[in-house]
C-alpha cells in the first residue's frame, strides 16, 4: 500500500529527510554546546543526546527482559520497565543483532518508521482534500513542538507507522489488514487500544452489506497482544495489571477525576510550586489538553465518530492521572490535528506562515533542551 510512491510521495520523503538533516545537526551542535562537563575538551558521544528517560527502559527490556535476575516490583529501586509494551524493546533486539550499537539501532528503527508514518499521514490527508494536503500536512506535523521525539528512540514513530497505514487501510475497507497492522500498533503503545476502537467504529459506521460484516471478527485481532502481555507479567508478578500499577508507582497515573487532574496540574504549573522548567512543562501540559478537547468538540461536530473516539480515548487516558503527563508528545499521535491544520491552512493561507513564525520555533527550543538533557518533563 505505500510501496508505490507517486511524485508528491516523494515531496512528503524530502520534507522528512530536510527535517531530520536539521534535527541531526542540532543534536551535533548540542552536544558540543552543553557538555555534561563544561570544562570538556571532548564533545559528548555522538548518540550521547538521544539517550535520554525512556530510553534507558527500552534498551534494559531489549537487553535484560523484564525481570531479569528474579527482581521485580518487590525489589527496592524497581524502575517500573513493565509498565512499557514489549514491541519497541523486541524490534530493538532484533535490530540490534544488525547494528552492533544500541543507541544507533533504535535512530534506525525510529527513522525508518518516521518515513512510513509521514508518508501514511499524507496519504490520509489527500484522501478527501486537495493534492497539496498532504505535504502540508506532514509539515505541520514534522515542525510540531514535539516531533523531536519522533527521531529518538522511543516509540512515537514506530507506533505511527504501524497505526497511520492501519488508519489509511480502514479508511479502503481493506479490514484485515486494519486489524493486522492495529494488532501490531498495540504491542508498543497501550493507544493501539484506542485506535482499534476507533477501527471498529468505523466499521459500524459504513458496514453496509453482508459481505462486510463478515469481516467483523478481524476487530478482535488487536485486543490479543495486550492480553498475551497482561498474561506474560501475571505469571511473574501475580498481577493481571502489573503494567497500569507500574505506571501508578512511577509516574503518578492512578486514578483521579477529570476536575481533579485539571487542577493539580494548574497548581503545578502556576502555583510556585515546582521549579521553573517544570512550571512551564506543566503549562504546555495544559495548553495541550485544551488542543485536544476543541479537537474532540469539533470531530463531534463534524460527526467524524471515529476519530472522536480516538482523539477521546487518548484524553481520558492522559486526563484522569494524579496530574497530566506527556500530553504535547501525545499530540503526534493525533494524526486528525494535522490532517485538520492542513484543511485549515487551504481555506485560510496565513495559518501556514503563522505555524511557520509562531509554532516551528518552539520546537527548535524544545529539540535542543531535550537533546542537552535539561528536559524537564
Amino acid at each position: 500500500m505505500l510501496l508505490r510512491l507517486k511524485p508528491v510521495d516523494r515531496e512528503v520523503l524530502w520534507l522528512y529527510l530536510m527535517t531530520r538533516a536539521g534535527i541531526w545537526v542540532t543534536a551535533y551542535c548540542t552536544r558540543w554546546l552543553f557538555a555534561d562537563d563544561r570544562q570538556a575538551h571532548h564533545p559528548a558521544s555522538f548518540f550521547s543526546p538521544w539517550q535520554r528517560w525512556d530510553w534507558w527502559h527500552y534498551l534494559h527490556i531489549a537487553q535484560d527482559g523484564y525481570f531479569p535476575g528474579g527482581s521485580g516490583p518487590w525489589t527496592s529501586g524497581w524502575d517500573n520497565r513493565e509498565a512499557f509494551f514489549p514491541g519497541f524493546p523486541l524490534l530493538l533486539r532484533a535490530v540490534h543483532a544488525v547494528v552492533p550499537s544500541w543507541p544507533a539501532a533504535g535512530a534506525l528503527i525510529s527513522f525508518v518508521a518516521g518515513g512510513v508514518a509521514v508518508l501514511a499521514l499524507a496519504r490520509i490527508a489527500r484522501l478527501h482534500l486537495p493534492r497539496d494536503a498532504g505535504q502540508r500536512a506532514a509539515l505541520f506535523f514534522l515542525l510540531s513542538p514535539c516531533a523531536v521525539f519522533l527521531a529518538a528512540g522511543y516509540t512515537e514513530a514506530l507506533f505511527l507507522a504501524l497505526a497511520l497505514p492501519a488508519w489509511l487501510a480502514a479508511q479502503r475497507l481493506n479490514w484485515p489488514l486494519a486489524a493486522v497492522l492495529t494488532c501490531l500498533a498495540t504491542t508498543v503503545r497501550v493507544s493501539g487500544l484506542f485506535l482499534a476502537a476507533a477501527v471498529a467504529v468505523h466499521f459500524l459506521v459504513t458496514a453496509r452489506t453482508f459481505a462486510q460484516w463478515r469481516a467483523l471478527p478481524w476487530l478482535a485481532l488487536p485486543a490479543l497482544p495486550p492480553l498475551l502481555h497482561s498474561w506474560y507479567l501475571h505469571t511473574h508478578t501475580g498481577d493481571w495489571m502489573a503494567w497500569k500499577h507500574a505506571e501508578e508507582r512511577g509516574w503518578y497515573r492512578d486514578f483521579h477525576a477529570p476536575w481533579e487532574a485539571w487542577q493539580n496540574t494548574w497548581h503545578a504549573a502556576f502555583g510556585h510550586t515546582q521549579s521553573t522548567g517544570y512550571a512551564l512543562m506543566f503549562q504546555a501540559e495544559l495548553l495541550a489538553m485544551l488542543v485536544g478537547v476543541g479537537l474532540c468538540v469539533l470531530l463531534l461536530r463534524r460527526r467524524r465518530w471515529a476519530e472522536a473516539v480516538y482523539i477521546g480515548l487518548s484524553l481520558w487516558a492522559l486526563g484522569t492521572s494524579y496530574w497530566y503527563t506527556s500530553i504535547p508528545r501525545a499530540t503526534l499521535l493525533w494524526w486528525p490535528l494535522w490532517t485538520g491544520l492542513a484543511a485549515w491552512s487551504l481555506r485560510s493561507p496565513r495559518i501556514k506562515t503563522a505555524y511557520l513564525t509562531v509554532v516551528a520555533p518552539v520546537m527548535t527550543v524544545l529539540a535542543v533542551t531535550f537533546l542537552s538533557g535539561r528536559w524537564a518533563g
